[in-house]
C-alpha cells in the first residue's frame, strides 16, 4: 500500500523493501536534525501490523517467543524474536499489550507469514491472530501522542500505531515537519540498532545481533530455539558479531547491503548491513563479522575503509568482556 505521504512536495520514494513510503522529502540532512531534535515526524506505515486478543494471549505469546511475556502489564513495551528450531531469527516483534490486545510491528512484508504461523499453533488456546496492516499505520514522532494512540519508544520518539485513515492528516496534526526513511535510518544505525533482514540473514542468531539485551529473556522457560540461546549464553563465542562502522568520508559513495566486509589482504570476514550518512558521525553502517576478526583491525566496506566499533562482544555470553566497545570507540 503506497502512502499518501507520498505526494507530499519533494519526496522521493525508497528502495524496496521500503518503496512505499519516502526516503526524504528532498532535505536528507535537515530532516534528520528535525528527527533527532524531535520537531519531525517519520512515515513508517509499510511496517506490518499484527494485533493478538484473547484471555490466553500473553501466556501463549509467552511459549512462543523469546520474551518474557506472561506479566506484560497493560501499555508497556517490549520487543522479541520468533526463533527457528535452530534459533534463527525469523521475526523481530516490537511489542505492546493495551490490556484487551497485543500489538506488534515488524518489518515490511513479513506479518501474512507471523499470522500464518501464530494462526497455526492456537490449538484450543483463547486467542485471536490478525494482520491488521491494512487498517493501521505505524508513523514515528517527536511529539507526544495523542490520547488512545499507542506508542512504543523509539531512536527518535515513539512509535505510533494510528489508523491508517487518519495517515494523510498527520503533517497538519502538530509542529513537526516530514522526515523521510534516510533520516531514520541514520539515527537508527548511530544507536546500534540492527535491522532484520538488513542486518541479519538466514543463520542470524541473536547473541550475534545484541538482541540478548532487548528482545530476549535468558531465565524464562522453554520455547522455540532457546536451545542455541542457552548454549551460547553459557558457553559463549557466537559465530559472528555486530560491528558498527566508521567509514571514510573521502569516498563519495556508500557500501551496499551485502557487500564484503574484508580484512587486508582481500579475505572476506563478513557482510555490510545498513549504510547512512549521519549528519555528525558522517558515513556510518552495521556490519556483521566473524567473531574472531581482531577488534582493532582496520576493515574494507564494499571497498570503503572502516574503523570499527565494538556493538557485540567477541566473548558476548557469561564470559563478556563489557568494556571493549567503550575501549574500541576510543581507540577509532
Amino acid at each position: 500500500m503506497e502512502s499518501p505521504l507520498l505526494q507530499l512536495p519533494g519526496a522521493v520514494a525508497a528502495d524496496a523493501p521500503d518503496q512505499e513510503v519516502a526516503a526524504h522529502y528532498g532535505e536528507p540532512s535537515q530532516e534528520q536534525r528535525a528527527l533527532e531534535a524531535g520537531t519531525a515526524f517519520v512515515d513508517r506505515s509499510n511496517r506490518g501490523v499484527v494485533r493478538v486478543s484473547g484471555p490466553d494471549r500473553l501466556s501463549w505469546l509467552h511459549s512462543l517467543l523469546s520474551q518474557h511475556l506472561s506479566g506484560l502489564k497493560p501499555f508497556e513495551a517490549t520487543e522479541a524474536l520468533l526463533l527457528s528450531a535452530n534459533g534463527h531469527i525469523e521475526h523481530h516483534l516490537q511489542m505492546i499489550d493495551d490490556g484487551e490486545a497485543v500489538w506488534a510491528h515488524v518489518e515490511p512484508g513479513t506479518a501474512p507469514a507471523l499470522t500464518d504461523f501464530l494462526d497455526r499453533m492456537r490449538f484450543m488456546l483463547r486467542v485471536e491472530v490478525a494482520d491488521v496492516s491494512d487498517r493501521y499505520a505505524v508513523v514515528t514522532s517527536g511529539l507526544e501522542p495523542a490520547p488512545g494512540v499507542l506508542a512504543l519508544p523509539d531512536v527518535a520518539g515513539t512509535a505510533q500505531i494510528i489508523d491508517r485513515s487518519a495517515l494523510a492528516a498527520v503533517p497538519a496534526s502538530g509542529d513537526v515537519r516530514p522526515a523521510g526513511l534516510w533520516a531514520y535510518e541514520a539515527l537508527r544505525i548511530a544507536a546500534h540498532r540492527p535491522r532484520l533482514g538488513f542486518d541479519t540473514d538466514h543463520r542470524t542468531i541473536p547473541h550475534e545481533t545484541g538482541w540478548t539485551d532487548t528482545a530476549v529473556h535468558l531465565a524464562k522457560g522453554c520455547y522455540r530455539g532457546q536451545e542455541t540461546v542457552a548454549r551460547v549464553h553459557n558457553l559463549g563465542r557466537p559465530p559472528r558479531r555486530l560491528v558498527f562502522l566508521h567509514l571514510d568520508g573521502s569516498v563519495d559513495r556508500l557500501p551496499a547491503h551485502g557487500d564484503p566486509v574484508e580484512i587486508p589482504g582481500g579475505r572476506t570476514v563478513g557482510f555490510v548491513g545498513s549504510a547512512a550518512r549521519h549528519h555528525e558521525l558522517g558515513p556510518v553502517a552495521l556490519a556483521l563479522v566473524k567473531r574472531n576478526v581482531p577488534v582493532d583491525a582496520e576493515l574494507l566496506a564494499g571497498g570503503v575503509a572502516a574503523a570499527q566499533e565494538v556493538v557485540v562482544s567477541p566473548e558476548t555470553g557469561r564470559n563478556a568482556n563489557i568494556n571493549l566497545g567503550r575501549q574500541a570507540a576510543k581507540r577509532a
